[in-house]
């Protein structure tokens, strides 16, 4: 057993001489060689945090918490500040419409119920009960009511479109739309065949993508 033993160490300084003799660029690795190559990992993994830290994820969830609390800030958010002024816009028109509204609707009602209380006895309360009689007066306070509270629902409507719109372009927001993406809209004619069909024509859509 030690002989053979004494053999095998033999044999294995054999070639490890050999491998020298034939490589004598080959060195051992050093202590020093395994630090710089774990120096340059943590470095490399440094590079990647810290570009992840000034490249934050795009939220959906942020964007649409935005525009909750203040409709257009999620836009902003998505840089997509265009948008802000037609959403302002909107809640401005409704804003109007609602006053506008409501305002007719409480002379329209104050004159009816004056004028179905007391008639022509006492003093109107304002022109329309002058104006318009009692059908009518009824008529006109319900229409104002039914579109006064219609706008309340529109109102609602816009604020819920914002926050879609917000939440939607920011799944979008890092979407590549490839330049090449078109949609071609041409002319089409077709002649008669042999099966008697007409001549006629349409239009063809094409698709680049």
């Amino acid at each position: 057993m030690q002989l053979q033993r004494q053999n095998n160490y033999k044999s294995f300084s054999l070639i490890f001489l050999l491998v020298v003799i034939a490589f004598p660029g080959i060195k051992p690795l050093k202590a020093q060689t395994v630090i710089d190559t774990v120096a340059v990992e943590i470095e490399a993994e440094h590079v990647i945090e810290s570009d992840s830290l000034y490249y934050p994820e795009h939220s959906a969830r942020r964007a649409t918490l935005y525009s909750m609390v203040l409709p257009g800030l999620g836009q902003a958010y998505n840089e997509k500040y265009w948008k802000i002024p037609i959403i302002y816009g909107g809640f401005t028109v409704f804003y109007f419409l609602i006053q506008y509204n409501n305002t007719e609707y409480q002379l329209f009602k104050d004159a009816y119920y004056h004028k179905v209380a007391y008639g022509d006895s006492d003093e109107p309360v304002n022109e329309y009960e002058v104006k318009y009689d009692v059908e009518t007066l009824l008529s006109a306070k319900n229409d104002y009511r039914r579109n006064r509270d219609l706008n309340y629902i529109l109102t609602g409507v816009w604020y819920a479109l914002n926050v879609i719109d917000a939440a939607v372009d920011a799944h979008l927001f890092s979407w590549n739309v490839d330049p090449d993406l078109s949609l071609s809209v041409e002319p089409d004619f077709y002649t008669p065949t042999m099966l008697g069909q007409n001549p006629g024509g349409g239009v063809k859509l094409t698709l680049r993508f």
